[in-house]
């Protein structure tokens, strides 16, 4: 029997870079994400961190969105903490949740600027 090696995560060097990488259809919902990250938590820093593109404050991870071929995930690291009234948070994992975002028009700015506050709080 073959050996399956395991997939290698992609390396970027630069949100740019990771950016440019991605499908165009997920391009447009990434571009309309990082702008509104930048106006939403002007202090958070652009990053690439495990293959994604990501925001930190300090070295802290805060935010990432991640391209899944038909949409596109703007998740929190301290997620599970969050307040999430509209219940647009989901996910398992002990501490990380996201939103998958299939369209530009997806992105509710006052709820996701409440999540994003919020977790830019956090320590």
């Amino acid at each position: 029997m073959a050996s399956m090696k395991p997939k290698r995560m992609k390396a970027y060097a630069t949100f740019d870079a990771y950016l440019a990488d991605q499908p165009a259809a997920n391009q447009v919902i990434l571009r309309a994400l990082r702008s509104f990250v930048k106006r939403a938590a002007p202090t958070l820093e652009e990053s690439v961190k495990w293959g994604n593109g990501c925001w930190v404050k300090g070295k802290r991870p805060v935010a990432y969105v991640y391209s899944a071929p038909d949409y596109v995930q703007f998740g929190f690291f301290a997620g599970s903490r969050l307040k999430d009234p509209k219940g647009l948070l989901h996910g398992q994992g002990q501490h990380v949740r996201h939103i998958k975002v299939r369209e530009r028009s997806d992105i509710d700015e006052r709820a996701f600027r409440s999540l994003l506050k919020q977790a830019v709080g956090m320590r």
